[in-house]
């Protein structure tokens, strides 16, 4: 078992004169893309400049999928870290209602952090018998559409305002050998299937299946509808283009070998760092283009209850990091390099790109719950085992494909 202690040095950072001890924090994600890096580093930098305490950085590959059966093991077998990135849902409700989870609830009410948070219903996820245990720390979403300003150039077309142009321009694409749809293998996958449930299918169709479990919501017109759209990419996919990862994709549309991809907001941060500025080399629609509306929720980060014998400053050390993630200096500073949208906008947005200023203007709207915060992780793994199967598989006829996802539904928990 990890024993938390006091390091030996002595923070002087916006202390005054008065030196004091300051304290190691270990603190887990798993955001290892350059992008997401560059983000999660603004977060520990503020919060070492702040505080005097030091970040450990502990990255998990894998993204939440596979990083987060580390951290909950880890949590459950008493070895847990000082403040760790997961995901709400199920499986954090069972944590806290085991009594692992550090509640919250003081330094919310102290910061008065339900007034700032854009949209309150962030915060429900966290919130359990009354009591906050986590803290959201941007809004993100699957739901956008990427779409690259060279391939179009080269087949001399515009690009594409919605789904549907975009769709209709996948001939022309094949035609002059550029992708249609780039996509990278694995879970990049998963988001897809919800981006375009809530744009083809509509609002109604995410709220009855992510919240109401409507299994019959899935034998409607409006699920078929996405079906077959779901169906249509297949058919300008393979197995043998998918690349390793989410930011080969953002290459791509950068040079121009695929024309577009559905994936989340983080992916405008790999595209800045490699070089990519939104409407100049690559255009962005939220919604895909169809609706008012996006998906989505907040990467929210947990502090575990440490062991008893846990000295003091180390507490104290993660209620700063608490208090840090939600700061105005360090919502700017970490959504700015990830592509997210802050949680709170009392701060000076003017430096936001086109792309998080389209999306800013759709939080009005409200927020769609994702599949991410709705089901448990049982559910969203049968979920995408049947998409990756369905996509890989020409045989599966959009009938069964509905039926199988029907069934899944059915049994949700």
């Amino acid at each position: 078992m990890k024993k938390f202690t006091v390091v030996a040095a002595m923070a002087t950072a916006l202390l005054g004169s008065t030196a004091i001890h300051a304290a190691e924090l270990e603190v887990t994600h798993w955001w290892t893309s350059a992008g997401e890096a560059a983000a999660v580093a603004e977060f520990a930098r503020v919060y070492e400049e702040q505080t005097g305490n030091t970040w450990v950085d502990s990255a998990l590959s894998g993204s939440g999928t596979g990083a987060n059966p580390v951290i909950i093991s880890r949590i459950i077998g008493g070895d847990p870290m000082g403040a760790t990135q997961m995901n709400t849902g199920r499986d954090a409700e069972e944590l806290i209602q085991a009594g692992l989870m550090r509640d919250l609830t003081p330094i919310v009410e102290e910061l008065g952090a339900q007034d700032f948070y854009v949209d309150p219903s962030l915060l429900e996820p966290c919130t359990y018998d009354g009591k906050i245990y986590c803290l959201p720390v941007n809004i993100h979403s699957w739901d956008w559409l990427w779409l690259s300003t060279a391939a179009y150039e080269e087949i001399g077309q515009p690009v594409p305002t919605t789904w549907d142009e975009y769709v209709a321009s996948w001939p022309a694409l094949e035609e002059a050998g550029i992708l249609p749809f780039g996509l990278a293998s694995g879970w990049p996958i998963a988001g897809i299937p919800g981006a375009m449930q809530a744009a083809i299918g509509g609002s109604d169709l995410v709220l009855a299946i992510n919240r109401d479990k409507d299994a019959e919501a899935v034998r409607g017109e409006d699920f078929r509808r996405y079906a077959e759209a779901w169906d249509a990419v297949r058919q300008v996919v393979s197995s043998e283009m998918m690349l390793p990862n989410f930011a080969d994709v953002g290459n791509q549309l950068l040079e121009g070998e695929a024309a577009g991809n559905i994936h989340g907001d983080w992916l405008q941060g790999d595209l800045q760092i490699a070089g990519g500025v939104p409407g100049e080399d690559y255009e962005c629609l939220p919604a895909l283009g169809m609706g008012d509306q996006i998906s989505g929720g907040g990467d929210s980060f947990y502090f575990p209850v440490l062991p008893e014998g846990t000295d003091q400053e180390v507490l104290d050390a993660q209620a700063d990091l608490a208090r840090t993630l939600i700061s105005q200096e360090a919502q700017l500073a970490f959504n700015l390099k990830k592509g997210s949208m802050p949680i709170r906008t009392d701060i000076d947005l003017s430096q936001a790109n086109a792309c998080m200023q389209k999306a800013l203007e759709l939080l009005d709207n409200g927020l769609l719950p994702s599949g991410d915060f709705a089901l448990s992780s049982d559910t969203q793994q049968q979920l995408q085992d049947l998409n990756i199967e369905f996509l890989n598989d020409d045989s599966i006829t959009v009938d069964t494909y509905i039926d199988r996802y029907a069934s899944i539904i059915e049994s949700a928990d």
